[in-house]
């Protein structure tokens, strides 16, 4: 599917700010489709990646941006939302590593719920999740099959996929790309990488902590890729 076919149409994109969301976002608009960018604030710890969506929706001309509230701090069990310190180390760990605690229990499926909700209302199709298999943390909520399973889920239980015979979606650009390529891919699209946020616990005054899973992660794929990272490291 072409520019030009998609002109007219809306494409909702997950965006937390960070690099995998952003080179989503950039290459939903490059295939043509209006942007409509959301984010959730959830009881995060590193809820100034909310900040950073924020830049990359205004950045790359999102129609609109929305940022929902959602309690998952209150139910615990992840070192993201709760008093768990988030693990740091110099080892980037490997997707065959035990799932991480920084793991957000049922978090995808929370946040794919509510874009399918949005996505109904906007009358859009199309859902841009940046979730990836290769360069990650081992999040069971990544993986091809759940999104496949997601997206069957969708078509039994919107109206647009029951009542109108019309197909959602779930488009996942990254899920085979390692994240050398995701920054390639990202800078031939124009990402000023320099407007994400990829830490989990970043310093009071923002800058990424530059030793947790998804800064070790972000940092070896510039490396790789064979580019600077824009972005200022506390360590």
């Amino acid at each position: 599917m072409g520019v030009a076919e998609n002109e007219t149409k809306g494409a909702l994109v997950l965006s937390s700010g960070g690099l995998d969301s952003t080179t989503v976002m950039a290459i939903a608009g490059s295939q043509g489709f209006r942007i409509y960018s959301l984010s959730f604030r959830y009881g995060q710890r590193h809820a100034v990646e909310l900040d950073a969506a924020r830049r990359v929706a205004q950045a790359l001309g999102a129609v609109a941006h929305r940022v929902v509230d959602i309690d998952l701090a209150g139910l615990g069990g992840s070192a993201l939302t709760g008093h768990m310190d988030v693990p740091k180390t110099d080892r980037v760990p490997a997707p065959e590593d035990s799932i991480p605690v920084t793991y957000v229990p049922a978090r995808n499926t929370i946040f794919l719920s509510y874009a399918l909700a949005w996505a109904e209302v906007l009358d859009i199709c199309d859902i841009f999740i940046g979730v990836n298999s290769i360069d990650y943390s081992g999040y069971p909520d990544c993986r091809p099959e759940y999104i496949e399973a997601f997206e069957h889920m969708a078509n039994l239980a919107t109206r647009m996929g029951v009542e109108e015979g019309r197909q959602v979606r779930i488009r996942v650009p990254l899920i085979h790309m390692t994240k050398a390529q995701i920054i390639e891919k990202g800078i031939a699209l124009g990402v000023d990488y320099g407007l994400t946020h990829s830490c989990y616990d970043p310093a009071p005054d923002g800058r990424a902590c530059g030793r947790c899973d998804s800064c070790l992660i972000r940092k070896q794929g510039f490396v790789k890729a064979g580019r600077v990272d824009p972005i200022t490291y506390k360590e």
